[in-house]
């Protein structure tokens, strides 16, 4: 189960609203307790750096998430997951999207119909590559 905190549930919101048509990417940053339940605190956008089509894909630098990495070190925060836009296309997981996936991380995805977010769903990928939505609080 994850809670994504207002102001960083806001920055995701106007990343994906400000980036659309095209996808937007970020961080999210914050805390997991000992029972799982995770917490954002911080959304980070970053460049989608895709050479491909944006609207239809997203891709994070390396060098975005090793300063990512450094970043939840230096603010004994967690790098918590990845969130993305879907322009025009449900908050669900592409295939793309799951060959790229790491274990662990939360992948926030926020459905943007013409310019507006609608939905906003989170999965995680499981022991079979394949992914489990996570309940968002």
């Amino acid at each position: 189960m994850m809670e994504i905190e207002t102001a960083a549930k806001k920055i995701m919101n106007e990343e994906a609203v400000n980036a659309y048509p095209d996808e937007c990417c970020g961080f999210m940053f914050g805390q997991e307790d000992g029972s799982g339940y995770r917490t954002v605190r911080l959304a980070m956008p970053v460049i989608n750096a895709s050479v491909e089509n944006r609207k239809r894909r997203f891709e994070v630098s390396p060098k975005d998430y090793i300063s990512a990495e450094k970043y939840a070190l230096d603010n004994q925060l967690l790098l918590l997951g990845v969130y993305h836009s879907h322009p025009d296309h449900p908050a669900e997981p592409s295939e793309h999207d799951r060959i790229a996936a790491q274990p662990w991380f939360s992948y926030v995805i926020l459905s943007v119909l013409k310019g507006v977010v609608n939905n906003t769903r989170s999965w995680l990928l499981n022991d079979e590559s394949h992914f489990e939505e996570e309940q968002l609080n």
